[in-house]
């Protein structure tokens, strides 16, 4: 079975601060960012704006360029962004992710969020 792996960055609205990942599931991983369901670095800083993605056909692959970039100095990231992105536009959309598809799971997530985190915690 083949499967695709993407390392991408993220930005906040000002630019100011950048996150890089990894992920063989972009699409999953860019409706997490923008609808907040893991705590962390991106939901401190609002860091949800996909501005740069590579795919990969292997992970051990995809994991050296995370490393890599997550090393490089911050002008090199935007030099690279700028690159492909010179508008620093918010690649979402262009993944198929749209509004409507954020709405659902967002409400998805509220509906079931209580009932991960209770059997987490045994509460009922």
């Amino acid at each position: 079975m083949n499967y695709n792996f993407y390392v991408y960055i993220l930005t906040n609205k000002h630019r100011t601060v950048f996150y890089t990942g990894v992920t063989n599931n972009l699409f999953r991983r860019i409706i997490e960012h923008k609808i907040k369901i893991n705590e962390g670095f991106t939901n401190d800083y609002n860091v949800n704006r996909l501005v740069h993605y590579e795919l990969f056909f292997n992970i051990k692959d995809a994991i050296a360029r995370e490393k890599q970039l997550k090393k490089w100095r911050r002008l090199w990231k935007m030099n690279l962004i700028e690159k492909n992105n010179a508008n620093w536009d918010d690649l979402t959309e262009s993944l198929g992710v749209t509004a409507k598809i954020l709405d659902s799971a967002k409400t998805f997530f509220k509906k079931n969020a209580c009932n991960e985190k209770c059997k987490r915690f045994g509460k009922p």
